[in-house]
């Protein structure tokens, strides 16, 4: 059994960092594509950053550079390093990690970890 989970969230003033962890507890997470995703309320869960199991990244635009994301194979983790945050930040932040068993692809979402930018 698969079980991810974030951890990481908080709160935080204008222009402060965070940084998102995730991990998938049951599974070796260097083989799996994750990405982070955001939802704030009322408005539809968007795509922030994705890592490949090759470790090829990718971004939403937005961001403009302001976010990191890595792999952390001593820890099992896949982090968002958050920098420059904005009160537009704000939204609940969740990993989705598809785990390769055996010739077959299993997707696992977390619970969600929530982000504030407020002063």
């Amino acid at each position: 059994q698969v079980q991810v989970v974030e951890s990481g969230g908080g709160l935080v003033q204008p222009g402060g960092s965070l940084r998102l962890s995730c991990t998938a507890s049951g599974s070796v997470i260097s083989s799996a594509n994750i990405e982070w995703y955001r939802q704030a309320p009322g408005k539809q869960r968007e795509l922030v950053a994705r890592i490949s199991s090759g470790d090829t990244t990718n971004y939403a635009d937005s961001l403009e550079g302001r976010f990191t994301i890595s792999r952390d194979n001593a820890k099992n983790t896949v982090d968002l390093q958050m920098n420059s945050l904005k009160p537009e930040d704000t939204a609940d932040y969740y990993c989705k990690a598809e785990i390769p068993v055996g010739v077959h692809w299993f997707t696992y979402w977390g619970q969600g970890t929530q982000v504030t930018v407020s002063s």
